[in-house]
């Protein structure tokens, strides 16, 4: 039995299409901006991020805190979120006892559902993130590398989401580029009409699929708080391998040109380059580990 999540048949669709369900976190004293207020800014400064609001949906999602600084100190810009322009997220909240609930209840609940799904006994790197912004914030356009269920807890939002594997919305050398750490995808405004627009209230929870891109525009009346969960299973750990394999090869295929097959084609190409991969980098650790 789920602790977290409405149950159901919509579960089917994981890691497939992104769809709406209920969570149960409504209310919860941690996630009130008073209990926010006290323990963000004691966070260390590695967990928290903050920006500008207001961006385009075009605007590079990881270079946004300096690039779009809102000038205050983090404590200033949680207690005047409803009248500054403001976005902040917070790396793995989890680090403050008050959310160690959150975490144990959610991995437990994540763990029945990928077990269902016959995706293994065990969820991978499981990770918390909190977002508070202001009135009609933008997040701009991005992929995770993880599975993702986000939870709105307060405030209102508008989260459109496109089909994964989509090469109109994200090119294959895009997605490749993403799991290694490096430049996400350019927003391709052309692509809008591909996305389905989720509208989000308190008590609403959505599932974002592996690699789907995402854009996010919060209502206008009140300040969004929402909670998210990443985590990958060993069905998505071999996509992000085989996404890393593609990019380890792309640069020496092309001398002679040629591309790798694109990841999301052919499970059974991803797993064996996910095996490659993992082989080969088990091979180089201890080459390294010799020397």
């Amino acid at each position: 039995m789920l602790k977290c999540f409405e149950d159901g048949d919509h579960f089917e669709l994981q890691d497939k299409l992104a769809f709406k369900l209920k969570h149960q976190f409504q209310g919860h004293p941690t996630l009130s901006l008073d209990n926010l207020c006290r323990f963000i800014p004691s966070l260390p400064k590695a967990h928290v991020h903050y920006s500008k609001g207001l961006l385009q949906t075009g605007d590079d999602f990881d270079s946004a805190p300096v690039d779009h600084p809102n000038g205050l100190s983090i404590t200033q810009t949680i207690e005047n979120m409803r009248t500054v322009d403001s976005y902040i997220m917070v790396r793995q909240p989890e680090v403050d006892p008050s959310f160690a609930d959150f975490q144990r209840d959610l991995v437990n609940d994540l763990q029945v559902l990928v077990q269902r799904r016959g995706w293994g006994n065990r969820i991978v790197n499981p990770k918390l993130y909190l977002f508070v912004s202001s009135p009609n914030s933008v997040t701009p356009f991005h992929i995770d590398r993880f599975s993702n269920f986000l939870m709105q807890v307060s405030g209102s939002k508008t989260v459109t989401v496109f089909p994964p594997w989509d090469e109109r919305v994200v090119a294959p050398h895009e997605a490749e580029r993403r799991m290694a750490d490096e430049k996400g995808p350019a927003w391709k405004p052309g692509s809008q009409t591909l996305g389905t627009p989720f509208q989000l209230e308190a008590g609403d929870a959505l599932h974002i699929p592996f690699v789907a891109g995402h854009h996010v525009k919060n209502g206008p009346q009140d300040v969004s708080v929402s909670l998210s969960v990443f985590f990958n299973h060993r069905e998505t750990a071999h996509r992000v391998r085989a996404l890393l394999f593609n990019h380890a090869m792309r640069p020496g295929m092309a001398k002679v040109g040629l591309a790798p097959r694109p990841v999301g084609k052919s499970a059974m190409h991803d797993q064996l380059k996910s095996h490659t991969y993992r082989a080969a980098s088990w091979m180089l650790r201890g080459l390294n580990k010799a020397d």
